[in-house]
């Protein structure tokens, strides 16, 4: 493909260039290759742009003047980086519907909504997200919430080529902040919730806000929880439709007659002009509001209401969300994805309600991530909890029993009863073997991942072997 098309060039000669490929990573650069340098939140791009040309890169795209043959200057290598990727794939997002969804919680659960129901309206629909990527039915590997701009596009393509209409995507603040969805055009973009997280890289609230609020200005409708306390200040001077939605009266969307039982919620889903009955088969008022919005969301982009209706009631739940371990034993087991204080407050409360012994919650927080939500969240166990295990998450970098240890600072005087076990599947293992006929145990953190990122590398680890494991040594 000649440069031209695809970054604008003024040099005749370069813009005539034919060029076999584009990259940011100059380990991956080939002969012909444009290399674009992004100053990374690890290293700076540009200090490889004389190793890239050796390594036979055609055009160095840069934001300052390295002094070398055939570099492009621009003012943003994101921006420019996001661009060049779309224009190398024909652009392919711009033929396919896209609905987005951002919010410190429920981002994968409300997606799986969506994807339900607009399935259920007779379209095939693409999936971005946490757990995996899909086309239609087919699973497609996922390395990150929003892959980069070179994966994303390629993403685009192959959807648009198998025929999908719709693709649903979840956006991360990371994503928004790099620039990774850079000049899309979204017909529904969401907001679930703003909570404490990610602050390591964001440092502050107001620039986790601010990130999020990118989405929302790229979008057509934007579908805002008003019962969340940032949602005021996200929608202050948006262009874009506004929808609401809410538990009270004061939005676009309420839920009226709510019936939260143990496996599923029911309500009304009402609004000025009409009042539609919602079944969903999974728990807690989380559920009510992630079903809510993708509710909402389904309407803006225009599915009939009783598609959406029918198409929530099919749902049969999200892996490592609320998931359920069968066990065929006298206790529950669940699995869940929190792993922020807000998530964990949710999930506790949800199956509070449901307790006929005791509720039992085994968590630790990730390493080389937001210090300051670890105390919070052991401060929300043993005030949400009859029971706690205090064990690993996935520690990276850092010791697992300093980790544990600013846990602990917000569990101490503590009247509940807790054991400290850092070894995660240890610590599983003692809960299954001390479970008690009617106890929940909720395994939070983990959720749909199959593995553990530790110091000495990655290793293997599914809850439920785990737990089947733990059943196989009681019996």
């Amino acid at each position: 493909m000649k440069l031209e098309k695809i970054i604008p060039c003024e040099n005749k000669t370069l813009a005539e260039l034919e060029v076999t490929g584009i990259t940011c990573d100059s380990r991956e650069v080939k002969q012909g290759y444009v290399f674009v340098c992004i100053n990374g939140t690890a290293c700076d791009g540009h200090k490889f742009a004389q190793s890239a040309l050796e390594q036979g890169a055609a055009v160095i795209i840069a934001e300052r003047d390295l002094g070398i043959k055939n570099q492009i200057l621009v003012k943003d290598s994101r921006e420019a980086y996001s661009a060049m990727c779309a224009n190398w794939f024909g652009n392919p997002a711009k033929s396919l519907k896209l609905i987005g969804v951002t919010g410190t919680n429920g981002k994968t659960s409300v997606t799986y909504m969506l994807k339900k129901i607009i399935e259920t309206a007779g379209f095939k629909v693409g999936l971005i997200g946490t757990i995996q990527n899909m086309i239609g039915e087919e699973i497609v590997a996922s390395h990150n919430t929003t892959p980069n701009a070179y994966e994303l596009n390629s993403l685009f393509a192959l959807m648009k080529a198998k025929g999908c209409t719709y693709v649903i995507m979840e956006v991360s603040s990371h994503a928004l902040h790099q620039h990774r969805v850079y000049n899309l055009d979204f017909e529904v973009a969401i907001f679930t919730n703003l909570t404490q997280d990610h602050l390591d890289y964001h440092i502050t609230m107001d620039n986790y806000l601010d990130a999020k609020k990118k989405l929302f200005r790229m979008c057509k409708t934007a579908v805002i929880n008003s019962d969340d306390e940032y949602s005021l200040r996200l929608t202050e001077g948006l262009d874009c439709k506004i929808v609401t939605y809410s538990l009270g009266n004061n939005s676009t969307y309420s839920a009226k007659g709510i019936n939260y039982k143990p496996a599923s919620v029911e309500y009304e889903l009402v609004s000025d002009t009409s009042i539609n009955h919602i079944s969903v088969k999974t728990g807690g008022k989380f559920t009510v509001y992630n079903s809510m919005c993708s509710a909402v969301a389904a309407l803006e982009a225009g599915i009939p209401i009783k598609t959406v209706t029918a198409g929530m009631s099919a749902l049969e739940g999200v892996k490592g969300r609320a998931e359920s371990v069968p066990t065929g034993k006298d206790f529950t087991v669940i699995i869940d994805y929190a792993h922020t204080p807000d998530g964990l407050k949710n999930i506790l409360s949800t199956f509070k309600e449901c307790e006929k012994n005791r509720l039992i919650v085994l968590f630790g927080c990730g390493g080389d991530r937001d210090k300051t939500k670890r105390p919070i969240m052991g401060n929300i166990a043993v005030h949400n909890a009859d029971y706690v295990i205090v064990t690993s998450d996935n520690p990276r970098t850092e010791d697992p029993q300093a980790i544990i240890d600013d846990i602990l600072v917000g569990m101490a005087g503590t009247k509940t009863p807790y054991k400290v076990i850092p070894n995660r599947i240890e610590a599983i293992k003692f809960a299954v073997s001390n479970a008690k006929k009617d106890d929940i145990i909720v395994l939070a953190g983990k959720g749909h991942e199959t593995y553990q990122i530790l110091r000495e590398g990655t290793i293997h680890l599914d809850e439920r072997e785990v737990v089947a494991e733990a059943w196989q040594e009681l019996n």
